[in-house]
């Protein structure tokens, strides 16, 4: 998996007829900046308003899964999102003329051409992966659905399906490595089944579904009558059955192409979490809306690991190294403690601090037995924080961050040579008169050892 953010090189666009709503669109994938994440624009409404690619956003999932925020709806966004994912591309605009991305040929396939043929480009920002390390359930028993996730420092995604059908039966297919995607997944088509397309057709779900953008499977005997109404219903001559229970359609890509195509509709879905995943991910019999709960379940877990560590990698370049570091912070040795930012968004930042046995402090502090005094944990978590609020600034080389005030700070374990002290400062207001107000954390290993409520404040250089 790609370690750091990515987005596309230039504005690519694609263009047809979107499933539900039979809306010709344009849709525009455009470059965005580190941090931006996925964001779709309605630019034909009034205001432009954007919709984040956010779970929190879901309204509807009749047959596909439907956004909605600032009064703007984007309907059946998950082939995209899937595109995206598949790419491992973090960030861009996706600007749309028309309520819902064209269906194209009811696959990821045409969106990952469309991305390749610009490029992507690699960012100056590492991921903000969500590793899952304690196993997540789901289940619905009215559906029979099941979905977990489990630790593991990769992303995978294995799927089965049984529809009781003489046609498809039971199928299963894995996605074992995320690079894989385009050529064993992307290509797989939505379907549904005949009995289906009856009651999809009068409910006004397909109003753009044709015989060239979605499987049709048929596990029963069809009268020539119906077969002639079905003609009509999709503008066709003639329509026929196979004899492998597909209408009127080309030969499948994949001997289990609806399985593909699950796993494709999960990746995207899951995708609505809003962070690159790390885990295995099972899923059996899933649809639209057991992904999209099982989505929510993984954004609170999210959540709720906002106070544990960061995740660091050694062998991941940084985001700054201490050449960078000190081009940005007035400290220098002996009192420049930190070496490394690992993390730096808008909200929060992360760095390392490598304690050793040749820290100056530690000739005259106990140094029969050596402890890093709690003042200076909290002036390396103060230079963390300190560059957070530099990075709201075009120029921070000519800005100088000064510390105001601590408040609720503990100390939960001794800190001694040898210890990695991982970092995190966040903050808990927004940036007013360059002044911010964080709660910062400090973790050897898993472990918390210090934590404080900051206040800092930069000031532009005289």
């Amino acid at each position: 998996m790609e370690t750091k953010q990515h987005t596309i090189k230039e504005p690519v666009t694609v263009s047809g007829v979107g499933l539900h709503t039979g809306v010709v669109a344009n849709m525009t994938f455009n470059p965005a900046p580190p941090n931006h994440g996925i964001k779709f624009q309605r630019v034909d409404l009034e205001t432009q308003p954007i919709v984040d690619a956010d779970v929190d956003y879901v309204v509807d999932l009749s047959r596909g899964t439907t956004i909605e925020h600032n009064g703007a709806r984007v309907n059946t966004v998950e082939h995209t999102l899937a595109a995206l994912v598949g790419l491992e591309i973090d960030n861009v605009l996706i600007q749309l003329d028309g309520p819902e991305p064209p269906i194209m040929d009811g696959s990821s396939a045409m969106f990952i051409e469309a991305l390749e043929r610009v490029g992507t480009e690699e960012q100056n920002a590492l991921r903000n992966f969500f590793e899952v390390t304690e196993s997540l359930f789901y289940r619905d028993n009215d559906r029979d659905v099941e979905i977990a996730a489990l630790p593991l420092d990769d992303y995978r995604v294995t799927v089965m399906v049984d529809y009781n059908s003489p046609v498809l039966g039971s199928q299963h297919a894995t996605l074992t490595n995320i690079k894989d995607f385009k050529k064993d997944i992307a290509s797989s088509r939505t379907f549904c089944f005949l009995h289906e397309l009856e009651m999809l057709h009068k409910n006004n779900l397909i109003k753009g579904g044709d015989l060239n953008n979605a499987i049709v499977v048929v596990d029963r005997v069809v009268k020539d009558e119906e077969l002639d109404n079905l003609a009509a219903l999709f503008n066709k001559p003639k329509v026929e059955v196979k004899k492998e229970g597909i209408l009127n359609n080309v030969e499948l890509r994949h001997r289990n192409e609806p399985a593909r195509h699950k796993l494709l509709d999960v990746v995207g879905d899951l995708a609505l979490a809003g962070r690159p995943i790390k885990a295995q991910i099972l899923a059996a019999r899933p649809g639209h809306a057991a992904n999209v709960a099982f989505a929510k379940k993984l954004k609170k877990a999210m959540k709720d690991s906002r106070t544990a560590a960061p995740y660091y990698d050694p062998t991941v370049e940084p985001v700054m190294d201490i050449n960078k570091i000190t081009q940005i912070l007035p400290h220098r040795y002996p009192f420049l403690l930190i070496d490394k930012i690992i993390h730096l968004d808008d909200h929060m930042v992360a760095g390392i601090k490598n304690v050793t046995m040749n820290e100056p402090f530690f000739t005259g502090h106990f140094p029969g037995n050596p402890v890093m005094p709690g003042v200076l944990q909290v002036e390396a978590m103060a230079q963390i924080g300190g560059i957070l609020v530099l990075n709201t600034v075009p120029d921070p080389e000519n800005y100088t961050p000064y510390f105001l005030g601590i408040d609720k700070c503990k100390f939960r374990r001794m800190v001694i040579p040898g210890d990695t002290i991982k970092f995190k400062c966040e903050l808990t207001a927004p940036i007013k008169r360059g002044i911010a107000q964080m709660n910062g954390y400090a973790y050897v290993g898993n472990t918390l050892v210090c934590e404080a409520a900051m206040t800092a404040r930069i000031v532009k250089n005289s």
